[in-house]
């Protein structure tokens, strides 16, 4: 039997509402990738050049630490993960927590939402960060997803 993970981070809960309906359909394990610094709604300000996510966004070596570390990382063989689109690709968290593991054969499948920002190379660039992983399938989804809809994905994905 396959043991999944949905991991998420989710800085307004959009992100959160969805990771519980795939880890619900998955039949997945949750778990929340939390900064270690929580973000303000003046640090999400994407108007703003100066605003915490915008630098970051800026900053390709930049890595927000995590709260705290999922201890049964190696139970699993597939890691799906979870995150909200900013400026065309994955909050550079994401980065932090793919490099936090040893992902080596583990199946990896992203999903991001956004109402209308695309993923643009958010799998490239997340494949550098575990490069001895599978990454097998990344979609964006409006925050309505539906269950079906996360279902159907996932199983023509393979899972």
């Amino acid at each position: 039997m396959s043991h999944i993970l949905t991991a998420y981070f989710s800085a307004t809960g959009t992100t959160k509402e969805v990771a519980k309906k795939v880890a619900e359909v998955s039949g997945s394990d949750l778990f929340e990738i939390e900064p270690e610094v929580k973000y303000t709604s003046a640090d999400l300000n994407w108007m703003d050049q100066k605003s915490r996510s915008s630098l970051e966004a800026k900053d390709n070596s930049s890595r927000p630490a995590i709260a705290s570390k999922d201890e049964n990382m190696d139970q699993y063989d597939t890691v799906i993960i979870g995150f909200p689109i900013w400026w065309y690709r994955a909050p550079q968290i994401i980065l932090t927590f793919l490099e936090s593991y040893d992902f080596t054969n583990k199946k990896i499948f992203l999903f991001a939402t956004s109402g209308s920002s695309q993923m643009g190379n958010t799998a490239k660039i997340l494949k550098k960060s575990a490069p001895k992983a599978d990454f097998v399938s990344h979609k964006r989804f409006p925050a309505s997803v539906s269950k079906e809809t996360l279902k159907n994905w996932l199983e023509s994905s393979g899972l």
